[in-house]
């Protein structure tokens, strides 16, 4: 349950806003109105004894520490029968993976500079009676200050430890890349682990790849690749001091935070001195650090894990021995020529947004490098009309067997839909009117989206015009169902039941076909396990999807029609799942764990020649669509344990390699669906932090975005009629 702005707890935190949400509970921006500042509160809805033991221990761990380089809580309480809360300072920032994403990897002296401050925290926390021992350090967990001070976050899975004694232990959760294989279970994690995890971080920073898993290294399955293949520039002397960080074996590790300190500053790639006094990681530029400030604080959606503790921190100034991280002083006179030229740009640009708007539309779809620059379709060399409310759009339809073709789009009143007391949909008008998805020419629909909603109990799948409108409950399954996925006429659904809540694994479903009035539901042959994920071949012969058939494992399966048969397409060690037809049916786009977590491969429809394709380092990628052209792939992207999702995009071009926000909002966006011209996307989406509905937007530049439904109910899974 979202707290409402202006709340107040405990009559003394007044919530401002929400910063994000996951599994556990939400974090919040609020004021403490008995000193007048600013704070962030973090709460843990999940009151069970594991978990309020947890949330407990994170907070006696931070409210311990009096270190400048780590975090601090200044308060905890509970609220009987709703949660337990921590009160932290509020610091803006961000993350050592954001500052990657926006000015490119680090060089060898900013590493060195990072390093050497993270070695200071956990000198500090391997010297404390019990011994503190972080357990999950990677670039998520490293935040960099606006001015450029370095924060070490997050003691959720943080364990403490006397002599041999374990007092008190987090969960041992892994994080695959960054957690060494002892983490895995093969041995106690001791202080050890945090200097693998620190060398597996640097490692990603400098080369901009996520290092091989360790427990895949442990067992002879990869090798690590070393940091100069990935990156000749870096220094031979420091790619050594970093591998030998990450060897598999504790006791060939560096075995202090201090003597890793000592071996990153030895690797002369920049001086001692330096060092201790002049060192300094440049912040963000004015423009680009209020960019951050705005959308990525440290308690900000995208730090927020889903299912697992995560802390908030204060500021930090780098000790004596590393020397300060604040900004370089820059001449006055660089800024008044600076900021006068700033105006007289501001101006101009005011004045062309005043009445000729569509110029700024313009110029910013065609900005190399922008989001929204992506041609998410091909279509020919002219900017797209600016469109406006009750104006009509034209758009190209262009699929691999057609001529594009013009279609017409219209405003239309916006529905909002309620359920009788006989459970049958009626309409309610909704007073705005903004861009509707024009009907396609393909299959036998009429611009329409299946969903999951769950408006009248469990999920069931729904129907409803892309306006929004004349929603209608296609299922009525028992056990709920969800997952619509449409047959290449548009006239069958297949989908999968039972179906309690909007998941990524299912044990124990099966898919089933039903005609799009409800009639002729069959079930597709299974077996013990649980299948899910079905996708419709182009040419509606076979149906690929996930199944956890053999040793409890996902893998992706083919179903054929004609010969009633099931075949598997996956490399039986590894973990495959939600599998995506590519436009021609030769190639299908998947998640698997081949090379390390949540990546999207692309294979043969035969299940062979399997090639990486998303290269995200720690972040989770999931749910890949084609664009109708099959030339740019469409996935979900999170933290690895969470986090805010959001769309990217990426061209499927060999040595492409540049994803893009779809978006540059920082709001969650995941799961979406082309429509079959390619000219929109409907997507999941909950602004508010609750209310997870199915909005559209127009693609490539993600505008007229609307919201189709915004009922009670929990509304997911949308699929685009074709």
């Amino acid at each position: 349950m979202t707290i409402e702005r202006g709340s107040r707890l405990i009559n003394r935190y007044r919530i401002e806003e929400i910063l994000g949400q996951g599994g556990m509970g939400s974090i919040y921006r609020a004021v403490d109105e008995n000193l007048g500042v600013e704070v962030a509160v973090k709460e843990n809805l999940f009151t069970s004894e594991e978990y309020a033991r947890q949330f407990r221990r994170e907070a006696v761990i931070l409210a311990n520490l009096r270190h400048p380089n780590l975090p601090r809580v200044t308060d905890h309480f509970v609220i009987d029968g709703q949660g337990q809360y921590l009160v932290m300072d509020f610091i803006e920032g961000e993350d050592l993976r954001e500052r990657i994403d926006r000015q490119g990897l680090l060089s060898d002296a900013d590493s060195v500079i990072l390093g050497a401050a993270i070695c200071d925290a956990l000198g500090y926390l391997h010297s404390r009676q019990p011994q503190v021992v972080h357990r999950d350090i990677k670039p998520g967990n490293i935040k960099i200050a606006p001015t450029g001070t370095i924060i070490l976050v997050d003691f959720g899975l943080a364990k403490l430890t006397q002599g041999s004694q374990v007092t008190s232990t987090g969960a041992r959760a892994m994080t695959p890349g960054y957690s060494p294989p002892e983490q895995y279970g093969t041995a106690r994690t001791d202080h050890r682990s945090d200097i693998y995890s620190l060398g597996a971080s640097l490692y990603m920073a400098i080369t901009g790849e996520l290092p091989e898993d360790a427990l895949a290294r442990a067992m002879g399955q990869v090798d690590l690749t070393s940091i100069r293949k990935h990156n000749p520039k870096v220094s031979r002397r420091l790619a050594a001091v970093i591998e030998k960080a990450m060897e598999l074996k504790p006791e060939k590790r560096y075995q202090t935070a201090e003597e890793f300190k000592k071996a990153l500053i030895n690797s002369r790639v920049i001086s001692s001195q330096r060092v201790t006094k002049e060192a300094t990681l440049t912040p963000a530029a004015p423009g680009a650090a209020a960019s951050a400030v705005n959308s990525q604080s440290l308690y900000s959606p995208e730090a927020l894990f889903n299912g697992e503790n995560q802390s908030a921190a204060g500021s930090v100034q780098i000790d004596s021995s590393i020397g300060s991280l604040k900004p370089e002083k820059r001449k006055i006179g660089c800024w008044v020529i600076g900021a006068f030229f700033l105006i007289i740009f501001t101006a101009v640009i005011g004045g062309v947004y005043l009445f000729q708007p569509e110029l700024i539309l313009r110029a910013v779809a065609w900005i190399p490098g922008n989001p929204v620059a992506i041609p998410i379709i091909s279509t020919p060399d002219t900017p797209s009309p600016t469109i406006t409310p009750g104006q009509e759009r034209t758009s190209l339809v262009t699929s691999r067997d057609q001529t594009p073709t013009p279609t017409q789009v219209t405003p239309s009143p916006t529905i909002t839909r309620t359920i009788s007391a006989a459970g049958e949909a009626t309409q309610i008008p909704r007073p705005s009117a903004t861009f509707t998805p024009s009907p396609t020419p393909l299959g036998g629909g009429s611009s329409q989206i299946a969903y999951a909603s769950d408006l009248t109990g469990l999920p069931q799948i729904w129907l409803m015009n892309s306006d929004g409108t004349a929603a209608r409950q296609i299922t009525e399954m028992p056990e709920g169902a969800c997952q619509p996925a449409w047959s290449p006429d548009g006239q069958r659904l297949a989908f999968i039941s039972p179906c309690a809540g909007n998941q990524e694994i299912y044990p124990g479903a099966g898919i089933f076909l039903i005609n799009v009035d409800g009639s002729d539901l069959i079930a597709l042959p299974s077996v013990p396990g649980g299948d899910f994920d079905p996708v419709w071949s182009p040419n509606g012969s076979r149906i690929i999807f996930t199944s956890l058939r053999d040793y409890n494992r996902a893998q992706v399966y083919e179903y054929s029609f004609e010969s009633e048969t099931t075949r598997s397409l996956s490399a039986n060690t590894v973990r495959d799942s939600q599998p995506a037809w590519s436009p021609g049916g030769d190639q299908i786009a998947f998640v698997t764990t081949r090379r390390g977590p949540y990546q999207i491969w692309i294979m043969a429809e035969d299940g062979s020649e399997a090639t990486l394709f998303s290269r995200s380092g720690s972040l989770k990628d999931t749910h890949p669509i084609w664009s109708p052209d099959g030339q740019v792939i469409m996935y979900t992207q999170t933290e690895v344990l969470g986090g805010v999702p959001r769309l990217v995009a990426m061209r499927v071009e060999e040595g492409n390699l540049i994803e893009q926000r779809v978006v540059q909002e920082v709001i969650p966006m995941r799961e979406a669906a082309f429509s079959p011209d390619g000219a929109w996307i409907a997507f999941e989406s909950w602004p508010e932090g609750s209310n997870h509905d199915i909005f559209i937007m127009t693609t490539p530049n993600g505008l007229g975005r609307q919201r189709l439904t915004s009922e009670e109910g929990f509304e997911f899974d949308p699929a685009w009629r074709p």
